[in-house]
């Protein structure tokens, strides 16, 4: 016997769920729809800022403008149908978060080191491996069905059946929680269903 035998656990086991399709960050000024899309704002070289969603594009005379709220603002503007102020930004100076599509491939360990000339984004990953997760973005994935929009509620905890979970909840119920002060609907998940985003 000199050949080694094949290891059967080597690979994807199969009670393990893919992980969700990474987000991609593409320029504004491309042929991308806005309303309602996650974005983030800055310069090159500069820097970045998040947690902020899109709406329809505004030409004003040969100049092209994004009107962006934060994200609370949003979804307070959408759930209670009231208008806020949402200041436009230069098009070239937003950047679209985009859902990509799942390497075929596990990829390498990237670099943590980033280029300043775009945004960067993160691969997602598993809620266990994660120090805190209460108020993050996260994706449940049920079948290789991705729900998103979701937030962490809680820390991971062990539930009364013993296994590691974490309570989320849809994020227009994670605002409202701040705006109104009204407890969010959460679910119970499982901590390898859910990826931090």
């Amino acid at each position: 016997m000199t050949d080694p035998l094949p290891d059967p656990f080597a690979g994807q086991p199969d009670w393990a769920p893919l992980p969700p399709r990474p987000i991609e960050v593409v320029p504004a000024s491309g042929r991308v729809e806005l309303r309602g899309r996650r974005v983030l704002v800055g310069q090159p070289g500069l820097g970045w800022r998040g947690d902020l969603r899109a709406d329809d594009r505004v030409v004003q005379g040969s100049r092209t403008y994004v009107p962006v709220l934060p994200e609370h603002e949003w979804y307070r503007a959408e759930a209670d149908q009231v208008e806020v102020f949402a200041p436009l930004v230069p098009v070239d100076r937003v950047w679209v978060e985009t859902v990509g599509v799942r390497p075929e491939l596990a990829l390498p360990e990237a670099d943590r080191l980033v280029s300043l000339d775009g945004p960067a984004h993160r691969a997602p990953a598993p809620v266990f491996e994660a120090d805190s997760v209460a108020g993050r973005r996260v994706v449940h994935v049920v079948d290789a069905v991705e729900h998103r929009d979701l937030r962490a509620v809680t820390e991971t905890y062990s539930s009364a059946e013993g296994d590691i979970c974490v309570r989320v909840a849809p994020e227009v119920e994670w605002y409202r929680w701040a705006w109104r002060g009204q407890a969010p609907t959460t679910l119970e998940v499982p901590v390898h269903l859910l990826w931090v985003e």
